[in-house]
């Protein structure tokens, strides 16, 4: 079977990739590289021994998008990762957030209307859920999303559930809780320029490549004062999306589905556990609150667990070892 993948050079996207390809997928990547580089893609081949094809092309581009498709006639499902994700960064150009995660969504849905394509599964974020009025999350919590991002996730899902109603589509909606870590050989792995999650910016500082962590608060509700979330190590969710897939096989309708492990860790548990991987203390220092953030944040991964037969498998030292072991191999991320 035929999958489309947006935003198929992307961290998250890449160890899915992989994933597919242990199961026999053909697989159609197609990335603008806004946020990712072409080595990820030559990667995952390393990794599989298998090619995929590959498009660039930007989403907010209908007519570079229609030729894909047109290309791809056979395609069984699309798998959408392809949007711009970093929170603070939505805050100060909202504009361009809404304008790429919306237009961009909007083209993929036409061009599935337009040749057919009816399974479909969306990379969604448990920042939906804004700050929960029940921890653990279930999916049924309210949708309270507090900035740009977020809301571009929950209108992207929005639009999608209601195509999906008017044109007989099957979708399943992963609601992300925390991706981090890396693939097993150390050669595929999240790089960001400028970190924006507690984990990449932790290895960087543990490389020395940053002078220091800034532990936002530590006077939250929590064991020790800091903010605590629920970790999902990345490759644990790649194997979600074929989940994903198996279940667009069989199922028709719409699911969404909370990915999680339902186990938190806070700042402090995160730093000390990466300072064990990397065999030095990662220094920190106590800063003030973020505008915006909860001091708990975790899955109810029951639905998940019951419906999906999805479960978490890699604990916390897989985590951090992964990501020590990809930071060390790959000082300046794919670039050498």
């Amino acid at each position: 079977m035929k999958i489309l993948i947006t935003g198929g050079a992307g961290y998250i996207a890449s160890h899915t990739n992989v994933e597919l390809l242990k199961e026999n997928y053909e697989l159609v990547l197609v990335d603008n590289f806004c946020n990712s580089v072409y080595e990820s893609v030559k990667r995952v081949e390393e990794i599989s021994g298998k090619k995929v094809k590959f498009y660039e092309a930007d989403l907010k581009n209908y007519s570079e998008l229609e030729k894909v498709f047109e290309a791809e006639k056979d395609i069984y499902a699309v798998i959408h990762f392809a949007a711009l994700k970093a929170v603070g960064e939505s805050v100060e150009k909202p504009l361009e957030y809404y304008e790429n995660n919306i237009s961009g969504s909007l083209n993929l849905y036409k061009c599935m209307k337009k040749y057919g394509v009816k399974n479909f599964v969306f990379s969604s974020s448990a920042t939906v859920y804004g700050d929960p009025e029940e921890v653990p999350v279930k999916e049924t919590a309210r949708i309270g999303a507090t900035n740009p991002y977020g809301h571009t996730k929950a209108m992207m899902e929005q639009i999608l559930l209601d195509s999906a109603k008017a044109h007989g589509w099957n979708v399943v909606i992963l609601r992300y809780f925390n991706p981090v870590g890396a693939h097993e050989s150390g050669l595929i792995g999240e790089d960001p320029e400028y970190p924006n999650n507690l984990l990449p910016f932790v290895s960087q500082v543990a490389a020395g490549i940053r002078e220091k962590v800034v532990v936002f608060g530590d006077d939250w509700n929590t064991p020790d004062g800091t903010g605590v979330r629920d970790y999902i190590h990345v490759v644990d969710l790649a194997k979600a999306h074929v989940k994903a897939i198996e279940k667009l096989k069989n199922n028709q309708g719409t699911f969404i589905y909370n990915i999680g492990t339902g186990r938190g860790y806070s700042v402090i548990e995160m730093i000390d556990a990466f300072s064990k991987a990397c065999g030095h203390k990662v220094p920190y220092v106590i800063g003030q609150r973020r505008s915006g953030d909860v001091a708990t944040v975790l899955a109810d991964p029951a639905k998940s667990i019951k419906e999906f037969g999805y479960i978490a498998e890699l604990g916390l030292e897989d985590m951090v070892n992964s990501a020590w072991k990809w930071q060390s191999l790959n000082p300046k991320g794919y670039k050498g």
